[in-house]
């Protein structure tokens, strides 16, 4: 009886269902593109694809009136007769005359100042009429690649499985999704992903949600990684000017206001294009609006064109979105990178208010058996048909995606790859089985990545073996042994050390691992300098600021999200620590010159160790916890979205004990807030607060001091200096008792540097940080900084300088540094 029922309830939903679908063209035939095609005084709606096709889907057959609309054609509204069966219907839309209103004589007065004036007064209310709504929700996302090389920086990139042709050309990504969305402003939101289909992957899951299609542009700002000035912000007339361009009437005889966005300044986070405004209500009808990639210092990108659509509905006099699309156009060393977003916003369903416990810290929730549809769903279902180049490509990647998971088709490329040469003992070797996930790798004799300097070792490099084992990857779970080998030519010694690590899952990241062996050490365990910096600055200028130790270690570690927003890993460890002492003095220049010693509590002395031979053990627990944490749960994992609203909080407790020696053994403590405070279009404000303090640790070894980020190089190499010293020596200021540090730094984003004549040319970015240090018995030591960031040549901007200067009872010097940041590539 039951399988009865639902097989008329089957019929049912069938004989109710109905398509509208054709092709929408002008008047000399050629296909339109990007159409809206919507049921009157609904929100169910489409939009054409390049080709020009659509389909509407109509939940109840019968009579229907259906609207033709896109920007610069006249609107048209069709009355059908829908059946059970798709209905066909071809539309030939009409060029729009377009005309302009009578306005004074006084050619002074601009009208369009007068329409965006009404816009901006008028936001708040329209924009409240859509603070809280209901909705279903469909994207899809594609990229292409044209002209991409064979190689890249030595490696291979091959056919994208299966997307590019022999020129490098041709599709590399391509994933559609069905969702659920309820969303309350500003950014409260739930969304259920009903169904999801990837290109060239039959199991896998699309990452195109509806978290990132949200441009609200009754906002001041809308979001690019940087914030743009919306062309009806409250400041709107600081950054634009307007020009009415035209005027039309749409299906209702209401008055559409075509509105020309100008950029007063090229520089500055605009947008320019057009913006069409509603006549007495003032609402947004749509948008097609330019983003250069330079104005939101995005160089690789060219451009990007964002477009929305917005229907009315008479039965609750709300204009809402129904369709948005996103182009972007990218490139570097002739590589064409073309990507496109389009999104379909229907069956809306405004709510007053929504119950307390809709919306929680999970965002997005993806259904198990999403990635399960058929063709035949997706074919029903899709609200804008695919273009032959998309449905080729699906039907193309998704038959390379079978052969080439076929056992056979891996174990013959494994084959392939596995075969051993002579010369790979020195190059290196991986021996890999794709059918079983898993491999084992090599790193040669000649691993020249590895190569570096310093006056303890002179010379040296890593080779080392791995095994991996990713067989259950898909739940998150995977294995890694490898071993490292570094030998030191100046004090001929080869160090050993090897390491296991075993995830458990993608869930809470449960990770527990092993390790062990010989190694030295840097005494500031935050690496304060790496090690091409230290080669360059020894070799070239005979400054070794690499200061190391020799430690024999044995260690387990354990690291998991225990709550949301909350990880704790901790970590028992067993150390025997020695002195080392240079072993040479080789350096290409300023060879009368003498490198300092590696006892940085004693440069000039090269007898007296840093610390005596002593082992002990230690145990440290640490916890991250990120407030307001959000993530999406997906069936491959869950990820975690910070919210960057609120700050990170790091806690640890660090003990020492069962040492060859009483003194040895401490407990410490310590803290750490960060915090970045977006300021509207005025930049970023990021923070990094830090402080700690030490028990029973009056003669412990230097090695556990607290030691902090020195600078003594004038090189930078991060992104932004929240946790360094630029002018700071590097162990001038460790402490074994308490300290606190502060380092702030504000991006202007060029708030500032867009308005300045010439330096706007730059496209450049003002930073000014404000750094300080306190430990007892000190004065405490303070920076501060002012520089340009965003610097470089063409596309590539990743240079940055600081002017520096220190305080510490008074001027303690200053100095400029440049910051590298290409050099954490390199590294």
């Amino acid at each position: 009886m039951k399988k009865h029922f639902l097989l008329l309830l089957i019929l049912v939903s069938f004989t109710n269902y109905a398509q509208i679908k054709g092709t929408v063209s002008d008047e000399k035939g050629n296909p339109i593109p990007f159409v809206t095609v919507f049921e009157e005084d609904t929100y169910n709606g489409t939009t054409s694809n390049e080709n020009g096709n659509y389909e509407l889907n109509i939940k109840t057959a019968g009579k229907h009136s259906v609207v033709f609309q896109y920007l610069g054609f006249k609107t048209q509204k069709i009355a059908v007769q829908t059946e059970n069966k798709p209905y066909l219907l071809d539309v030939k839309m009409m060029e729009e005359s377009f005309s302009l209103k009578e306005v004074v004589i006084n050619t002074k007065i601009n009208p369009a100042i007068a329409i965006i004036k009404n816009a901006i007064a008028n936001k708040k209310e329209n924009t409240e009429k859509t603070d809280r709504y209901k909705a279903d929700f469909y994207s899809r996302g594609i990229f292409k690649l044209k002209n991409a090389p064979k190689k890249i920086f030595g490696q291979k990139i091959g056919d994208m499985n299966g997307g590019l042709d022999s020129t490098g050309t041709g599709i590399i990504s391509l994933s559609e999704t069905f969702s659920k969305i309820s969303f309350e402003k500003p950014n409260n939101l739930k969304e259920v992903v009903t169904a999801s289909k990837v290109s060239g992957r039959d199991n896998g899951y699309s990452y195109n949600t509806a978290r990132s299609s949200f441009y609200d542009f009754y906002d001041n700002t809308v979001n690019f990684g940087v914030n743009m000035i919306s062309p009806i912000a409250d400041n709107a007339f600081n950054y634009y000017k307007f020009k009415l361009e035209s005027t039309f009437n749409d299906e209702n005889n209401r008055t559409i206001n075509k509105i020309e966005v100008i950029a007063k300044r090229d520089s500055e986070p605009v947008f320019e294009g057009y913006i069409y405004i509603v006549d007495d209500s003032w609402a947004i009808y749509a948008v097609d609006l330019n983003i250069k990639g330079y104005r939101m210092k995005e160089e690789f990108v060219d451009v990007m064109t964002l477009k929305q659509n917005f229907i009315y509905n008479k039965n609750n006099k709300i204009w809402a979105k129904n369709t948005q699309s996103l182009d972007i156009n990218a490139g570097a060393f002739g590589i064409k990178f073309i990507g496109k977003y389009t999104y379909v916003y229907s069956n809306y369903e405004f709510i007053k208010a929504f119950p307390k416990k809709t919306f929680t810290n999970e965002i997005t929730s993806i259904e198990v058996n999403s990635n399960k549809k058929d063709t035949a769903f997706w074919n029903t279902n899709r609200p804008i048909p695919l273009t032959l180049e998309e449905s080729n490509d699906y039907i193309r990647k998704d038959s390379i995606y079978k052969v080439r998971n076929s056992k056979k088709y891996m174990d013959s490329i494994d084959q392939k790859g596995n075969k051993f040469k002579l010369l790979k003992l020195l190059t290196g070797y991986t021996y890999r089985n794709s059918s079983e996930k898993k491999s084992f790798s090599y790193e040669g004799l000649f691993n020249l990545s590895s190569l570096s300097f310093n006056t303890v070792q002179g010379y040296n490099f890593d080779s080392g073996f791995r095994y991996s084992n990713w067989k259950d990857n898909e739940k998150g779970k995977y294995t890694s042994i490898g071993t490292k080998l570094n030998y030191g030519f100046s004090d001929d010694r080869l160090r050993i050390t090897g390491q296991f690590i075993h995830r458990f899952n993608n869930q809470d990241y449960a990770t527990v691992s092993v390790s062990g062996g010989n190694t030295v050490r840097q005494f500031n365990n935050n690496q304060p300098i790496n090690n091409l910096t230290n080669s360059v600055s020894s070799l070239f200028f005979k400054d070794n600021y690499m200061k190391l130790y020799n430690v024999e270690f044995a260690q387990i570690g354990y690291s998991q999200d225990i709550a949301n927003g909350v990880n704790l890993n901790g970590k028992m460890e067993y150390q025997q620590r020695k002195p080392l002492f240079n072993t040479t003095d080789f350096s290409y220049f300023n060879n009368e010159d003498i490198y300092s010693s590696n006892n940085p509590l004693a440069p000039n002395d090269f007898v007296t160790p840093a610390f005596e031979k002593h082992n002990l053990m230690k145990a440290t627990l640490n916890a991250k916890i990120n407030f307001g944490n959000k993530y999406s749960s997906r069936p491959d994992g869950k990820y975690n979205i910070r919210n960057e609203k609120y700050p990170t909080l790091n806690l640890g407790y660090e003990k020492a004990f069962a040492g060859n020696e009483k003194k040895y053994e401490f407990d410490h403590i310590n803290a750490r807030l960060s915090y970045d405070v977006t300021l509207g279009n005025k930049g970023k404000l990021g923070m990094n607060l830090k402080a700690g303090k030490f028990f029973n640790a009056e003669n412990i070894s230097f090695v556990d001091y607290k030691h902090f980020n020195g600078n003594q190089t004038h090189i930078g190499q991060t992104e932004r200096y929240l946790n360094v010293f630029n002018l700071l020596p590097y162990y001038s200021n460790s402490t074994n008792e308490s300290y606190f540090e502060v380092h702030m730094e504000h991006n202007d984003e060029g708030y500032i540097m867009n308005k300045i004549p010439l330096l706007n040319k730059l496209n450049s970015t003002l930073v000014m940080g404000f750094h300080t240090l306190a430990v007892p018995n000190k004065k405490p030591y303070s920076e501060v900084t002012i520089g340009l960031d965003n610097l470089g040549f063409g596309k590539f901007k990743m240079l940055r300088v600081d002017y520096v200067r220190s305080y510490q009872n008074g001027i303690k010097g200053d100095g400029v540094v440049f910051g590298l940041k290409f050099l954490n590539i390199l590294e």
